[in-house]
């Protein structure tokens, strides 16, 4: 069976989708949770699904030690589910292929530092967009811009708020990331 970390930073409604997509699969397992965010809602959430939850801090986070102890686990996939830290070079080089990300809007817009959750949403809005989304793709050593693996469209053309958006983007997000993230382990397996 193979083996999924995930890294989160806030509610953990992704993480949970995803922790309850393959808690009835063999294909894969969530074998623990990761967060910068000792008071992030995904610990709990992780929890009450049995999966072990890990707090760590930015110097942990840069460090060799914090690099092995994931290597230890030999994840196939690590994933980030609304995680706001950049990935250090060096951890992306000893998990190549194999660091996957979703982002609240079709890449390249609205993308790179500083753009997470309602400020995405709100630049949508202010934009004056009718049409939004989710990218779901590799991650690199620059924000937003590694290889992508999925896109999905939603229009928006009725949403007066960024919360309403917001609402469009996360039903988008926890239909298609289990999903996505199934299939890229899959594609793993064959090549």
């Amino acid at each position: 069976m193979k083996k999924i970390i995930l890294f989160a930073s806030g509610s953990g409604t992704n993480a949970e989708t995803i922790i309850r997509h393959f808690a009835t699969r063999e294909t894969a397992k969530v074998t623990g949770v990761y967060t910068n965010n000792p008071n992030a809602g995904v610990i709990k959430k992780a929890n009450d699904l049995y999966v072990p939850a890990v707090v760590f801090n930015r110097v942990e986070f840069e460090s060799s030690e914090f690099l092995d102890n994931i290597k230890q686990q030999q994840p196939d996939l690590i994933v980030l589910a609304g995680f706001l830290w950049k990935i250090p070079a060096h951890f992306i080089a000893a998990f190549p292929h194999k660091i996957l990300n979703i982002h609240p809007a079709l890449l390249p817009k609205y993308g790179g530092k500083g753009m997470y959750g309602m400020h995405v949403h709100q630049s949508v809005l202010d934009q004056k967009e009718t049409e939004t989304g989710i990218t779901i793709h590799l991650v690199n050593e620059h924000y937003d811009q590694g290889a992508f693996v999925f896109q999905q469209k939603v229009s928006i053309a009725a949403c007066k708020t960024a919360e309403e958006i917001a609402q469009k983007v996360h039903e988008l997000e926890h239909t298609h990331f289990p999903t996505v993230i199934e299939t890229q382990l899959l594609s793993q397996q064959a090549n």
